[in-house]
């Protein structure tokens, strides 16, 4: 709850006005960008969203006794959320969109009302479901590809660090890691086109067909079973039996010249899904991408700690960004899920390295 303002305000509450204003007014303006690239319903969604934050910009300007004279420049975080509006308008907007709402300082602001308190806590609510709608368009293909370039980097490395903690040539080390680049892109491609394919075929076998179709003249108008097929798929019994009588009716006044053919219903497009070959070569070459960053220093005619300390640079890296990604689309803090995955990479590769470096002792 806010506590009561006080009387008289201080310099430092009209800076903090000042700031606040700037700040809506950047929002309102990531909003604008956003409905711009978008249609229909997502469009009036953003407007809408845009018009709200306008109103808080009234306020702080009412408080301010108008527009002041100089306005401080709007927060980094609003700044970079205009900047990635205008040149993508991606998902990538809605869920920083989403995490800025999460975190708003009118909770502890004396001088917000109740209303704007209020208003914050819905926009990230409603933004969250925008999100979650570009979140399931990218969640079949998108999904294979982030995983498959984590799961190259880190195998991979672990590979090579294993293999090259035991002492061998560098060329050996170098052989190893190509040989774990296409066998684990060939066992990602096809796991994830059988795991795809199955589950479609699986959603598939749920749609209605065209089985029995040619029999339906025969069926009695008010007593007939097909009433019972609609029941199954969730129909109640009295809109169940409407239906087939719609049904029945229809092939009953066919021609009969031909078998009667019901209109086919609609049915699920498995969007979330996705297509099996996309994910099969989305993981493939994402997971190529991926295991081939731990092999570069080698690839290059590095060795020893040299080519070590290489490719634990690139693959930090890499995972820190994979990570971070993740992390973005999730609605989660970027950097903590960066800094998780690279520590899961860095862990794994550790263990390998020293079980290297004992089979290495225990050969020698």
């Amino acid at each position: 709850m806010n506590a009561a303002p006080p009387t008289e305000p201080s310099a430092r509450d009209r800076r903090r006005w000042a700031q606040y204003l700037a700040d809506e007014r950047a929002e309102a303006q990531v909003y604008r960008e956003l409905a711009g690239r978008r249609s229909g319903e997502e469009r009036e969604i953003l407007l809408a969203l845009a018009e709200a934050e306008g109103r808080h910009e009234e306020h702080w300007q009412e408080l301010l006794g108008g527009e002041p004279d100089r306005l401080p420049r709007a927060s980094t975080r609003s700044r970079a959320l205009g900047w990635m509006a205008g040149k993508f308008g991606s998902i990538f907007v809605l869920a920083l969109a989403q995490n800025a709402e999460a975190r708003s300082p009118y909770d502890t602001e004396p001088f917000a009302t109740p209303r704007m308190v209020a208003d914050e806590k819905i926009h990230g609510e409603v933004v969250r479901g925008l999100a979650a709608r570009g979140r399931r368009r990218l969640s079949g293909t998108f999904r294979a590809a982030v995983f498959g370039a984590n799961d190259g980097l880190v195998s991979n490395l672990a590979l090579v660090m294993g293999i090259g903690a035991t002492g061998v040539a560098p060329q050996f080390v170098l052989f190893s890691g190509i040989a774990g680049l296409l066998a684990g892109a060939l066992s990602m491609g096809a796991g994830e086109y059988v795991s795809v394919r199955s589950q479609r075929e699986l959603l598939d076998a749920t749609e209605p067909n065209t089985y029995g179709h040619d029999v339906l003249a025969d069926l009695d108008l008010d007593a007939n079973e097909l009433a019972l097929v609609y029941r199954t798929r969730g129909m109640d019994a009295d809109e169940a039996l409407e239906h087939a009588r719609s049904v029945v009716g229809a092939a009953q006044r066919s021609d009969g010249s031909a078998p009667f053919i019901r209109p086919r219903e609609a049915a699920g497009e498995h969007e979330v899904v996705g297509s099996a070959l996309g994910a099969a070569g989305s993981s493939f070459l994402f997971f190529a991408s991926g295991a081939i960053i731990p092999v570069l220093p080698w690839l290059f005619g590095l060795s020893g700690w040299s080519a070590v300390l290489l490719a634990l640079g690139l693959v930090g890296l890499a995972l820190v960004a994979t990570g971070a990604t993740v992390g973005l689309l999730s609605g989660a803090p970027p950097l903590r899920r960066g800094l998780r995955q690279l520590a899961i990479g860095f862990g794994a590769a550790a263990i390998t390295y020293l079980l290297g470096l004992l089979f290495g002792v225990s050969a020698t």
